[in-house]
């Protein structure tokens, strides 16, 4: 008797304790974390890049050959076209002297055929004075027809051979002209055997050591203004829609690990990137420290692009089929849990969504429940 007793008691116990797991499983009211509405949240964008400079030239000869003289190194400051090196010039000059001389010879001649032609000026005038008299005096008798026609023939020699001699005045000043154009251009090719700053600035990098050969065109030194760097950022192109010229931003370098900068937004890429989804943002530093920059260094860029005056804000992972701003998410209303969608606007960097839609009475659950199912008693409870 006392056996079966035991084992009534052992029954009801079990079917008690099942009943209340069912319970406790099925029916107890869950207690789940709520958003809240939050009083003017910032709206910020981020994204890594690099230090850069607006104005970045790597400069060298225009002319190959052997450097001779190396007047600047890295990390010097040099002003605008200061000497920075200069190649081997010897044949150059050499062309130079020769074209110099042929202005001389130029500039000779010219003098040469402008005496000339001021003595065949001289000779037709008088040969033209003979031939009037001489017309005049056949007009009269006095001479014979030859003698005139001799002196006409005199005066008609004497004009084309003044035409010729002022013909060669114009070509001697037209090889005068081509002399001197020879002797500029010698000059010209010269001066590219010396390399000059083309402006205010850094020297960052210096590739060639004295007494190598320069090719032309390569690159001998890098300069930079600092005056001029930024960072170049590489932003979602999903999250610049509200990203304007002038905005504030706070600026991260590697180098200086738990320092920010303040800068703003001076240039937005027109055209993003059609592989990454990209976009390039540049963003000038306001109050970084002179020479603190390394062109290339990482950097984060945090850009501020509002504010939400009063926003309830959901974590993206508790929102169900997200695309397009529309998604679902669970909510109390009336002490019971329930399915809703609703439209979602600004993402904070915290991965939070701005949640609008909210009817009146309703508070949206923030937090995953393997037992949550639609009816449900539940109970708001305030997120840390």
């Amino acid at each position: 008797m006392r056996v079966r007793i035991s084992w009534v008691a052992m029954g009801l116990a079990a079917v008690l304790g099942a009943g209340a797991f069912v319970w406790t499983m099925r029916y107890q009211p869950l207690s789940l974390a709520v958003a809240r509405a939050e009083e003017r949240v910032p709206v910020e964008v981020f994204g890594l890049g690099t230090v850069e400079a607006q104005v970045v030239a790597r400069v060298g000869f225009k002319q190959a050959g052997t450097l001779v003289e190396l007047a600047a190194d890295h990390g010097d400051v040099v002003e605008a076209g200061r000497l920075l090196a200069r190649i081997d010039s010897q044949e150059q000059n050499a062309r130079a002297a020769k074209a110099r001389s042929g202005v001389a010879n130029a500039e000779a001649a010219v003098m040469v055929t402008e005496a000339v032609a001021n003595r065949s000026s001289v000779v037709y005038a008088q040969r033209q004075q003979t031939n009037q008299r001489r017309q005049a005096l056949l007009a009269r008798g006095t001479i014979s027809i030859e003698q005139a026609e001799e002196a006409q023939l005199a005066e008609t020699t004497a004009r084309a051979d003044m035409t010729v001699a002022q013909a060669e005045v114009v070509a001697a000043k037209a090889r005068l002209g081509d002399a001197k154009a020879q002797y500029a251009f010698e000059g010209a090719i010269l001066a590219q055997h010396e390399l000059r700053a083309p402006f205010s600035g850094v020297v960052i990098a210096r590739t060639k050591e004295l007494g190598a050969v320069a090719g032309a065109g390569e690159a001998i030194f890098t300069l930079v203004d600092p005056a001029t760097y930024w960072v170049l950022a590489y932003l979602d192109e999903a999250r610049t829609g509200a990203i304007a010229l002038g905005q504030r931003a706070t600026i991260r370098l590697r180098s200086r690990p738990g320092q920010t900068f303040a800068g703003r937004v001076v240039r937005m890429g027109l055209e993003a990137d059609r592989v990454n989804e990209e976009r390039r943002v540049y963003v000038a530093c306001e109050d970084c420290p002179a020479g603190g920059y390394v062109l290339g260094e990482q950097a984060e860029v945090t850009i501020r692009t509002g504010d939400l005056p009063r926003a309830v804000l959901v974590p993206e992972a508790v929102i169900d089929g997200l695309s397009h701003g529309q998604g679902t998410v669970w909510v109390i209303r009336d002490g019971r849990l329930a399915r809703r969608s609703l439209t979602f606007g600004q993402r904070t960097l915290d991965g939070r969504h701005e949640a609008t839609g909210i009817a009146a009475g309703e508070t949206i659950v923030i937090e995953r429940h393997a037992r949550a199912y639609e009816g449900r008693n539940a109970s708001a409870r305030t997120a840390p």
